[in-house]
């Protein structure tokens, strides 16, 4: 390799060294416990809605709550969306998803859950929200991911910016389908 070839070679491997993080953040949280209504959601630190990553991990634990009572569930996700409150057709969507007993799949976010213990996660609750180079494509807006250890794939929670700083929930996309749990997999 020439004096030249080695040269480009170092300057192109600093390039992509610096470009492979720009945009690449993760913040974890931790519950001791999940929120079991809008209050305690709302004692909680995460619930300044001053960051999109708090917005999002608190999207995760609505979305768990709704799973146990969809009443107190919704009224999370209505809080966290703000002056956007989910219509009839979001709602029936989330009801679909919990169809057939499939409860777990919010928990699958957090640490420690498997299919192999049924998605059962360690306590405390930690979930880990991530960005990628792309989170911030739309001005105003923020596209977070979370991962579940019965898929491949980061699902996404999209935030949107109040004008007041907050961020609120826009949308989500973490209620897909993933691996079946042990307990329910006829060939386990």
């Amino acid at each position: 390799m020439s004096i030249f070839d080695r040269l480009k070679k170092s300057a192109t491997d600093a390039i992509k060294g610096a470009a492979s993080g720009i945009g690449n953040k993760k913040e974890t949280f931790t519950f001791n416990a999940l929120p079991e209504s809008l209050a305690e959601m709302q004692a909680l630190p995460e619930a300044s809605l001053d960051c999109p990553y708090k917005t999002a991990a608190l999207t995760v634990c609505a979305i768990c709550a709704y799973a146990a009572d969809k009443n107190i569930g919704l009224e999370m996700l209505n809080w966290l969306r703000g002056p956007r409150p989910l219509g009839a057709g979001e709602i029936s969507f989330l009801n679909d998803r919990f169809r057939d007993g499939k409860t777990y799949v919010p928990f699958s976010y957090f640490k420690g859950a498997t299919p192999e213990n049924d998605y059962t996660p360690e306590q405390p609750f930690t979930i880990t929200i991530e960005s990628n180079p792309y989170s911030d494509a739309n001005q105003g807006y923020k596209k977070l991911f979370v991962r579940s250890s019965g898929a491949d794939n980061a699902r996404e929670i999209v935030l949107r910016m109040k004008g007041d700083g907050q961020w609120l929930l826009w949308d989500q996309a973490i209620l897909v389908g993933i691996r079946e749990p042990k307990s329910a997999d006829p060939w386990a």
